[in-house]
């Protein structure tokens, strides 16, 4: 395991854990206080007086544990992928921005009061003005307060209603100070001259919440519990890496097919 040293056990841990496992194996219902008494109050005792004169063994099983769930986390994620890819790359609740017919597809999803998420528009921007090829969906995934759900029923009616007018609209909201809220959703909406109730109407449609629904159980499913998260490929991806390592990524999709290429 990566960045984990294999640990040599002294005899008498060795002995210990030999013990105990050898009780599980061959009495799997055995509970742990049917062992004797004194073997039991010994092999405890030796257990607990080496990992004292060792703490760093405590870290190194901290690390094996981390490391564990992480590659049973990304597992996880790519069979929800697989299994949700139509949902994940074209399902009409989401916006897209840049060429619709591009080669590679970088799905975020985000919520507008995230301020990692005001650095991954920045990435975005930059990624779609200099790759003429790619094309990003943006899932909204309100969940930092209630002003974030208010401003994500307002984005989501401008790219129904108004899907030319989106990413501006979403570049302007994104990038204003404090927090976002219906309100503020509706000035940028207004600086942009569109039609407050219309949005406001569209807004408020039972739809926008099963809209809302779906991107929340599709990002379960996927192991996202925060934004921004991506898919770009075959790979889930947490947190806003910058523009290197995501342009690393779609150059590898145009590659190899995976975001790793080996």
């Amino acid at each position: 395991m990566t960045g984990i040293t294999k640990h040599k056990w002294p005899a008498k841990i060795r002995a210990a854990i030999f013990m105990l496992a050898s009780a599980a194996i061959l009495m799997p219902g055995l509970p742990a206080h049917a062992l004797d008494p004194g073997d039991k109050k010994e092999v405890e005792e030796i257990i607990r007086t080496y990992l004292l004169q060792n703490p760093e063994l405590m870290l190194e099983v901290q690390q094996a544990l981390e490391l564990k769930q992480q590659i049973e986390a990304k597992t996880k994620a790519k069979e929800a992928l697989e299994k949700n890819a139509k949902t994940v790359f074209e399902s009409p609740n989401q916006a897209n921005i840049g060429n619709l017919d591009g080669d590679v597809t970088v799905v975020e999803f985000f919520d507008y009061n995230c301020g990692f998420c005001q650095r991954a528009m920045d990435d975005m921007n930059t990624l779609l003005k200099t790759d003429n090829n790619l094309k990003f969906v943006l899932k909204e995934l309100p969940i930092l307060s209630a002003g974030s759900v208010e401003a994500s029923r307002i984005s989501t009616a401008v790219y129904r209603l108004y899907p030319e007018k989106y990413a501006d609209f979403h570049n302007a909201l994104m990038s204003t100070a404090g927090q976002k809220d219906g309100k503020r959703a509706l000035q940028i909406a207004a600086n942009m001259s569109l039609d407050l109730d219309k949005l406001n109407a569209e807004g408020q449609k039972d739809d926008v919440v099963e809209a809302f629904r779906e991107v929340n159980d599709l990002a379960n499913s996927l192991g996202i519990n925060g934004t921004p998260s991506y898919v770009i490929g075959d790979e889930v991806i947490f947190g806003a890496l910058g523009e290197d390592i995501l342009r690393q990524k779609i150059e590898n999709v145009r590659k190899c097919g995976s975001t790793i290429c080996s």
